[in-house]
């Protein structure tokens, strides 16, 4: 019986992986790999249980980063509120 090759998990399934570390000013920063999400904070404490946070306290990959680590948000997407017409914002103002 041959043995069937490994191959990576579907993107879904594979656990996150944050970077974390400490920016020039001091603060703790942390974003993760697709530079989807992240955050500023004033102590590890915080930054390490955002992530916990957004991992759902699953499996996590954490990379602590040496050296100056600055939150890059120019990268990070941005999800745009809708637009409504000017009668469903009346109606949404009345209801």
């Amino acid at each position: 019986m041959t043995k069937a090759p490994e191959s990576e998990p579907p993107l879904g399934l594979r656990p996150p992986i944050f970077m974390v570390g400490q920016n020039s000013r001091g603060n703790w920063v942390v974003r993760d790999q697709s530079g989807l999400r992240g955050g500023l904070f004033v102590g590890r404490a915080e930054a390490l249980r955002y992530v916990r946070f957004e991992s759902g306290d699953r499996l996590t990959a954490i990379v602590m980063v040496s050296g100056a680590f600055e939150l890059d948000t120019g990268g990070m997407k941005r999800t745009i509120a809708p637009q409504f017409k000017a009668e469903e914002q009346r109606e949404r103002l009345v209801a």
